[in-house]
């Protein structure tokens, strides 16, 4: 399971939205095993007086935070990251010095999922990886 949050420029985000969704989640399935319908990305589009950030950073500058079940290798959420960073190079979606990203682990008992605490459910993909 993963939550993704997207913050970047409205404009940005508006002309690119699925690119970048579609660029998240492939690198989800590939480098975090997420099957194909766990798709949940929520887009935040910020107006240039409420997204502040360093003058090296152009209107490409993109934010993304991803909040997973914790059970990932430290390699696999470095090739994850590795792959979000190439994708959107590679997509023209974003520079490296345009993309950051954060991961944040939490304990499967801490989720609440179509009624229960994560940790009781039954998932159709692996975790631990």
């Amino acid at each position: 399971m993963a939550q993704i949050k997207i913050y970047g420029h409205a404009a940005h985000l508006r002309a690119h939205r699925q690119a970048i969704s579609d660029a998240i989640h492939a690198c989800a399935m590939a480098g975090l095993g997420l099957p194909a319908d766990k798709r949940f990305h929520r887009f935040i589009p910020l107006e240039p007086a409420d997204f502040i950030h360093p003058a090296d950073r152009t209107e490409r500058y993109t934010i993304i935070e991803v909040s997973l079940f914790e059970g990932r290798t430290v390699e696999t959420k470095k090739s994850f990251i590795r792959a979000l960073f190439a994708k959107f190079s590679e997509l023209g979606l974003a520079s490296p010095q345009d993309l950051e990203i954060t991961l944040t682990e939490t304990p499967r008992h801490n989720w609440g999922i179509r009624g229960l605490p994560a940790d009781e459910l039954t998932l159709n993909y692996k975790v631990e990886q």
